[in-house]
């Protein structure tokens, strides 16, 4: 009997922030429902969360004895999905990520990067060891054209496929869980019900004062019920509490940490989102909620064109005439359109294909 492969998988994982777990959970998926017998090993900064959560062995992503005896073992890295590969919240993570990449190369590994978001870069150091490391990879995925693009453009020659976000390929949650955990806070009635993502973003928090006077203005114009969603636990709760207590309108705050299929639900059983964060907008997406996009990062740009949409507004530049009035005609719009149901679908056809593609690497010869 031939002994299973083994991927190890490399990213933002165990830190309580539910994109990452959800494209965690999407990638884990896809593997083995293709390849019921493959071995998967996580790195971590929480092993246990991830074991408990994932049904995945796991390593913690500090201890590189554990991590070289698992990159020694394996057939594969998969190194992703998200953005791992910029240098705007912190280069340190850029060149952690990236010496992974070397190790797993150094001892002859294939590496696959999957659905990744690449940049900012602003570095010239920063590119040019990217653009080093991924021309000596086996197989690039990137989830947008931008992606692409800003490799190209610092040199990296190897091909690039241009996929869609991991999550895309995930079979939509329940919203009755959805319902059942809102109603745990009061939430019901037929009020349309808002969800909010909010986020502290380096020095960028006087907008959580204007969000918080937008967010006044757009329940006394709608009647809406405004649900605030903590897609990074704790952090994101913080912030929105600072929102809500600068309100004079009632809000709220969810204060508990959600799983994928949980945070998918809860957003599967509102009206309307109003993201900044990224995630917020792929599951409502995922979910076919209705969604407004606020630009802190090129990635949600990028995500919103790939539906042919764009960010209402960055992040300092929120206000009252901005959102409002986007935001009402969201609520009374109906739904998704027609277009955007269709372009959602066609992009999870495409992360489904990511994941047979990382599978046919195991196959083939260097």
């Amino acid at each position: 009997m031939m002994k299973p492969n083994r991927i190890v998988i490399s990213g933002y994982y165990g830190f309580g922030n539910t994109g990452d777990e959800a494209m965690l959970t999407a990638i884990v998926e896809a593997l083995y429902e293709r390849n019921p017998a493959v071995h998967i090993t996580v790195i971590s900064g929480d092993p246990q969360a991830t074991k408990r959560m994932h049904g995945v062995h796991s390593v913690s992503r500090l201890h590189f004895p554990n991590i070289f005896q698992a990159l020694l073992r394996c057939d594969l890295l998969l190194s992703g999905g998200g953005s791992l590969l910029q240098d705007v919240t912190s280069r340190r993570s850029l060149y952690y990520y990236l010496s992974i990449m070397r190790l797993a190369r150094a001892l002859r590994k294939k590496v696959f990067l999957y659905a990744q978001g690449i940049g900012p870069l602003h570095s010239p150091k920063a590119r040019r060891t990217v653009c080093d490391v991924l021309n000596h990879v086996t197989a690039i995925t990137v989830r947008d054209e931008a992606s692409a693009q800003l490799l190209r453009e610092i040199g990296v020659t190897r091909p690039v496929t241009v996929t869609a976000d991991a999550v895309l390929a995930m079979h939509p949650a329940d919203p009755g869980i959805g319902r059942l955990l809102l109603q745990r806070y009061g939430s019901g009635g037929v009020a349309p019900k808002v969800g909010v993502s909010v986020r502290y973003w380096g020095n960028e928090t006087g907008y959580l004062t204007e969000m918080a006077r937008t967010l006044d203005e757009l329940r006394r114009k709608t009647g809406c019920e405004l649900i605030f969603l903590p897609m990074q636990y704790p952090e994101d709760m913080r912030a929105a509490a600072v929102v809500a207590s600068q309100m004079r309108e009632p809000a709220t705050v969810l204060r508990e940490p959600y799983t994928t299929a949980e945070m998918m639900g809860i957003i599967g059983a509102l009206d309307l989102v109003v993201g900044i964060r990224l995630h917020a907008l792929i599951f409502a997406a995922l979910m076919r909620v209705p969604f407004i996009g606020i630009s802190y990062d090129p990635k949600v740009d990028s995500f919103l064109a790939t539906l042919g949409k764009k960010p209402i507004c960055r992040i300092n530049e929120i206000c009252p005439a901005v959102l409002v009035p986007a935001a009402a005609a969201a609520l009374a719009g109906g739904g998704l359109t027609a277009k955007e149901r269709e372009r959602i679908a066609e992009l999870a056809k495409l992360s489904e294909s990511t994941a047979e593609a990382a599978l046919t690497l195991l196959e083939t010869e260097e």
